[in-house]
């Protein structure tokens, strides 16, 4: 783990989650130091379920991200200042299949305390393990106006899993 972090309690977290998940994004990173991935969401969540501190993410099984997350049972959600908005912006645009989004856009990789991989440049990272996942059913939807989120049909997985250390710079 890299020094500028600190592990922090939860309950301590003053962050806004509504605001860091949608308007400032967040990587989600699965894999190892060996290989990985990581995408750029706007989706996803932190709560309490069975008595246990959450991150919920999503990710389309079309994503290369996909793949990694499936294979391994930790992943990250790591949040950055608005001076990394454009690493954010080529991590979400470029395939991991086609190139080394890391390296491209800047982004040092570091190994988590429990295995988690995550970024240098964070300011903030949940370091989760996978405690259940579930595929979104369109028939479920109780609004039929969801569905126009998926023209190609491709549903989201959910991903809950137990934050099992919070980093802060």
């Amino acid at each position: 783990m890299a020094n500028k972090f600190r592990t922090i309690s939860l309950e301590s977290l003053k962050e806004n989650v509504f605001k860091s998940i949608h308007k400032e994004w967040m990587l989600v990173t699965a894999g190892n130091m060996d290989s990985f991935n990581m995408l750029t969401a706007s989706w996803g969540g932190l709560g309490i379920l069975w008595e246990t501190e959450v991150a919920m993410c999503v990710i389309r099984p079309t994503r290369h991200t996909f793949g990694f997350m499936e294979k391994n049972d930790m992943f990250t959600l790591s949040f950055y200042d608005e001076k990394y908005r454009k690493a954010l912006k080529l991590c979400g645009k470029k395939s991991g299949r086609y190139v080394d989004k890391a390296k491209v856009a800047g982004l040092t990789p570091v190994k988590g305390r429990d295995g988690g991989i995550y970024f240098d440049e964070a300011r903030l990272v949940f370091e989760c393990k996978k405690l259940y996942w579930h595929d979104f059913d369109p028939t479920h939807f109780k609004n039929p106006k969801l569905d126009n989120f998926y023209p190609e049909k491709d549903y989201h997985r959910m991903y809950i899993g137990k934050i099992m250390t919070c980093y802060m710079r």
